[in-house]
């Protein structure tokens, strides 16, 4: 499931390609030809991003909402537009400002409707602050952190106390804080978990502006002098086989269904 910084890189990507102008939309597949008909041809005044949820604002007033999920997808064409093959869940054509066609498909989302525009409100109002937004906001996410028994790594990828963070921000986290995935909130200070709340800030703002997670310090890398910081190396612990800063083997817990990664020895229980 993509992680915040590739939700608020998709909002502003594309809003780049299609915001302010009118734009043709459809649903190939037929899922979503009802809503698709209700905006057809409407201006695109804004994509927003909050968490890991996309919200169209649409001139007419209406809301549209997209959801990735584990397996929704984007692809972007300028110029010559094929066609629509597949599970196309909704095309969005536009003009770029060359006068070139511009074409977004969405395939596979957990959710793609259009609402009315009350439907922000009610989305938004389950989820925690998010650290990538100018109002996201730390004091919510530390009081309910510091409220809650559950450990900090299952509060971390619960969306209702903070919006964005994926499995790999949050061992990334964990691990930069030298914090055990099984801590429980309330035996977290509000310092450490101001400080989470900043490390979690600076990450997913470095992961949008590279277009991809890079967690690691590229002096703790031996790489030579602006090499590119291989996928393999551009974690300290997720998916990695060694921790590396010290050499121990990372392990993993089961936290929801989900996979946490984590070093024993700079991540002590």
């Amino acid at each position: 499931m993509p992680e915040g910084h590739t939700i608020h890189r998709i909002a502003r990507d594309h809003g780049k390609l299609l915001a302010g102008r009118p734009v043709s939309v459809s649903s190939p597949q037929g899922r979503f030809a009802d809503g698709a008909a209700r905006v057809d041809g409407a201006v695109l005044d804004d994509i927003e991003a909050y968490g890991k949820h996309l919200f169209y604002h649409w001139s007419t007033g209406e809301v549209g909402h997209v959801h990735l999920g584990l397996f929704g997808k984007y692809r972007v064409t300028k110029g010559s537009i094929p066609e629509p093959k597949g599970a196309l869940r909704m095309r969005l054509v536009g003009v770029g400002d060359g006068g070139e066609p511009i074409a977004i498909d969405l395939r596979g989302p957990t959710a793609c409707t259009i609402d009315p525009p009350d439907i922000r409100e009610q989305i938004t109002a389950r989820l925690g602050p998010d650290p990538l937004r100018r109002d996201g906001r730390p004091e919510p996410f530390v009081k309910k952190a510091r409220r809650s028994k559950r450990g900090i790594g299952d509060l971390l990828m619960d969306q209702a106390v903070i919006a964005g963070i994926g499995n790999v921000y949050r061992a990334e986290i964990l691990f930069v804080h030298g914090v055990h995935p099984e801590r429980p909130g309330t035996a977290i200070d509000e310092a450490e978990l101001f400080a989470m709340w900043n490390t979690a800030q600076q990450m997913l703002r470095a992961g949008v502006k590279a277009n991809r997670i890079v967690t690691v310090d590229r002096s703790e890398l031996s790489l030579p002098k602006g090499a590119r910081i291989p996928r393999r190396e551009a974690t300290y612990a997720y998916k990695r086989g060694d921790c590396l800063r010290c050499d121990t083997s990372i392990r993993t817990l089961d936290i929801q269904n989900r996979t946490a990664y984590y070093c024993p020895t700079c991540q002590p229980g």
